[in-house]
């Protein structure tokens, strides 16, 4: 086991800039032990980061952090880059509470220009500081470091195409991990890349151009060996087409795992002073076997044994899973039934889908809006489109859902994952608005279930009702326990205990914390089922005996559960106390630790319930 000994040296990333070709390569190998060590503990992102390791190091080699402005799409490939940036000795603390985000977070360094979580907004974000650069009259590059999962995403080709258009020096490196080098193709590419960028090129270039242009026929000239260039070009290194009609100049494919290239590339296409984009190759999970073989189950993991690679054995199935396989049990019966996503099958458990249907399953990549807009034209055409995509993305899509589905009342059911709070993965990952913004659809039926049961038969109901449907679930799995033998029913909520003066109001995962925190105690429960509609019928019957009312919610409180309630109870009465998620960002600890930061695990519940009774009293 190494003890890091030049790890622990990189302060700041000036320091790389004087290490040899040795120390390099000494440094990257630390990086990586320290990375999967720390992962193995706290879980977290690790084939992606593994992948790019050499490229972090070359990019704060060529450029000069915090005045150039590096940018990370999604940013869960950010660990190399923060332990390059002073931050090893608190690394150990990685996505841990109080510890360091999973994820850029200018709050946390200087070094972190801009604060991600979510994919294709790295060009957008990058061209905008260049144009403030630019403005301000200050110095420095900006650089936007951005996957090939993430360019599926339509914003990253909207920024694209402006900044190709602007000709301003925006620099975007192209991270590459799905396509290997030939090196045929690669050594002819690496080639043309260094004749192009060179400087002698590029001044000759320029004193070629200037004198044909000079005269009507040179221009004629020009113009006939500009398209025979392209022509050539374009056959010889057909991945570069899409960039360069973009405005871009195009330098690659580059070995990824190879430092000195890419800092050799980067410095050149700093002299540019153009668009560029730099395209390197990768290898997901580079230099940890597990995660080499198997790089989409270490995207995201929990803790695991290094040397067997095995994580924690699961005690039971997670909401995604039932899920998964009650939704193929559907499409067993049904061949109307199709299920789409936003690459993310082994998330949201479809990969037990396709497994048995693969010709009807549609992972569209990154592209929520696409993904909805999509489902909405083949509910148009008779099919029952189930959409499963995570809440905190699912929310990219608002204006396809409310246009596209709920309009036209079309019968598109949205699986909404990772609903509530998330856990590690921090502010851009918690599902906390889907309750708000999914209420203001119009013609939209919410269901929220309590047990992996209600999980089941209201995914039933949601495919034979002919409207549009949210199902939301939180991360991790609901528990097995029915609280209350009463048959589902459209829009009806279900007594859990009879209500009484106090009565809790719990949906989804909460209704077991209600249940917990009023163990013992005189309190009614009320399993709301539904979030939209509301059941009305039951409201009045628990207002005709209730002084105080809870309503409890893993949803923000502004917009939720509690504020739905708030409008119907008004001016009659009682006494309404809302629990949930404050306005305010949950920053990454355990589900557990955010729940007790919002006042809504059980011990904080039953406090507040004891603390109306004892006003009651005095």
């Amino acid at each position: 086991m190494s003890d890091y000994s030049l790890l622990k040296t990189i302060g700041n990333p000036d320091v790389l800039k004087n290490l040899s070709n040795e120390q390099i390569d000494e440094l990257c190998s630390e990086i990586r032990e320290k990375i999967i060590s720390v992962v193995s503990k706290n879980g977290g992102h690790l084939a992606s980061n593994l992948g790019v390791v050499e490229l972090t190091v070359a990019l704060h080699t060529a450029f000069n952090a915090p005045e150039d402005k590096l940018v990370f799409d999604v940013g869960h490939q950010s660990y190399v880059h923060k332990l390059l940036t002073g931050r090893f000795e608190c690394f150990d603390a990685l996505r841990t509470a109080g510890g360091l985000s999973g994820f850029p977070k200018s709050e946390e360094s200087e070094y972190d220009s801009f604060n991600t979580g979510h994919a294709s907004t790295s060009i957008s974000a990058a061209l905008g500081m260049l144009r403030a650069k630019i403005q301000l009259g200050e110095q420095g590059f900006a650089v936007a470091v951005i996957g090939d999962g993430s360019l599926t995403g339509g914003m990253a080709f909207e920024a694209l195409n402006d900044a190709g258009r602007s000709k301003l020096p925006l620099i975007v490196v192209l991270n590459d991990n799905n396509m290997s080098i030939a090196r045929n193709v690669g050594a002819l590419s690496q080639h043309l890349t260094n004749i192009r960028t060179s400087r002698g090129y590029q001044r000759f270039k320029r004193r070629t151009v200037n004198s044909l242009e000079s005269t009507k026929l040179g221009k004629s000239m020009y113009a006939g060996i500009e398209r025979m260039k392209n022509r050539i070009k374009y056959f010889l290194l057909p991945n570069n087409i899409l960039f360069e009609a973009l405005g871009f100049t195009y330098l690659g494919p580059i070995d990824g795992h190879d430092v000195k290239s890419l800092v050799k590339v980067m410095n050149r296409a700093k002299g540019l002073n153009r668009p560029v984009l730099i395209h390197v190759v990768t290898k997901k999970g580079f230099g940890y076997l597990h995660a080499e073989e198997k790089p989409e189950k270490y995207h995201g993991v929990s803790s695991f044994d290094v040397a067997s690679g095995e994580t924690m054995k699961k005690t039971k199935d997670s909401n995604s899973e039932i899920f998964g396989k009650e939704i193929t049990e559907l499409a067993r019966m049904d061949k109307r039934i199709c299920a789409i996503t936003a690459a993310m099958r082994s998330g949201t458990g479809l990969s037990i889908f396709e497994r048995e249907f693969p010709d009807r399953l549609y992972d569209v990549g990154i592209a929520e809006q696409h993904a909805v807009t999509m489902a909405a034209g083949m509910a148009k055409e008779g099919m029952r489109p189930v959409v499963a995509i995570y809440s905190s993305f699912l929310q990219r899509s608002y204006d396809q859902i409310v246009h596209d589905v709920c309009l036209q009342k079309l019968p598109v059911v949205f699986c909404v994952d990772r609903a509530g709070l998330v856990g590690e993965d921090g502010e851009t990952h918690q599902g906390a608005y889907d309750i708000a913004y999914m209420r203001t659809a119009p013609q939209m039926t919410i269901y929220s279930p309590a047990s992996a049961e209600e999980l089941k038969d209201m995914l039933g109901m949601a495919m034979s009702n002919n409207s549009p449907a949210a199902i939301r679930y939180n991360r991790g799995s609901l528990t097995n326990e029915m609280y209350t033998g009463c048959e589902l029913q459209y829009g009806k909520w279900a007594e859990v205990t009879k209500s009484q003066e106090i009565t809790v109001i719990a949906t989804g995962r909460m209704l077991e914390t209600a249940v917990n925190a009023t163990n013992g105690l005189n309190v009614g429960v009320i399993n709301a089922r539904f979030l939209k509609p509301i059941d009305e019928e039951m409201l009045d019957k628990l207002l005709q005996c209730a002084k105080v009312v809870i309503t409890l919610e893993d949803g923000i409180v502004s917009g939720g559960l509690g504020s739905v309630v708030a409008e119907y109870v008004a001016g009659r009465g009682v006494k309404l106390i809302r629990l949930g998620i404050p306005d305010t960002p949950i920053a990454h600890a355990s589900i557990w630790e955010q729940d007790k930061a919002c006042g809504i695990d059980v011990d904080s519940v039953r406090q507040t319930i004891l603390e109306v009774q004892n006003e009651a009293r005095a």
